[in-house]
């Protein structure tokens, strides 16, 4: 799969972008926030991409950042929720800002996105709270355990550990545990290791 994009902007539109990567141009679609940071055109740009594929659709996905693709690719488990959803509420909100919302119930700030309706706010809030509910700090409220922050190595096992059958929370909380047994500059190795020894107790 293309993780990840390095090369120059050929083009732009409203909700796409064309990298040249020696020579040859991608198509990816992504959110106004991406868009605006990619810079001018003939510039130079890095984007982290995930690849989308359906019955009669094939589209890549770019990011500015990490995160964004982490967001992104939580987003879309949450059904009701496809690529356009998922970029309109990352178009409207920072990740910082969506992951407030999921973490303190916050419908209403999900809900200011695009094609978003309350119904499929609420769902999105109460899906992801668990995986989201990190607060500065590394607490959450209510004394709840950690879930793992969103984003590189740690975000990694936790899909790890869902693909292996474990439900999200429980793979959210062993992995935030694993890393705060292990400090934050642990490889997903090392995290799913210790992770899928939490999970399994």
């Amino acid at each position: 799969m293309i993780a990840k994009l390095k090369g120059l902007l050929d083009d732009t539109g409203t909700d796409w972008a064309v990298i040249d990567v020696s020579g040859v141009g991608y198509l990816v679609h992504c959110s106004a926030r991406t868009l605006s940071q990619l810079g001018e055109k003939g510039e130079a740009c890095t984007v982290y991409t995930d690849l989308q594929v359906s019955e009669n659709d094939m589209r890549l996905l770019g990011f500015a950042e990490a995160a964004e693709r982490d967001w992104f690719r939580l987003l879309t488990q949450v059904q009701g929720v496809g690529s356009k959803v998922g970029l309109a509420i990352l178009s409207a909100l920072s990740t910082g800002e969506v992951q407030q919302a999921c973490s303190s119930g916050d419908a209403a700030t999900i809900a200011r996105a695009q094609g978003v309706g309350p119904k499929l706010a609420g769902r999105i809030v109460n899906e992801l709270k668990d995986k989201a509910g990190a607060l500065p700090g590394g607490g959450m409220a209510g004394g709840a355990a950690p879930a793992a922050p969103v984003g590189g190595a740690s975000a990694d096992a936790v899909s790890a550990l869902e693909n292996l059958g474990f439900k999200p929370a429980i793979a959210a909380r062993a992995v935030a545990a694993a890393q705060g047994e292990l400090g934050e500059g642990a490889s997903e190795g090392d995290l799913i290791r210790v992770a899928l020894k939490r999970a399994a107790s």
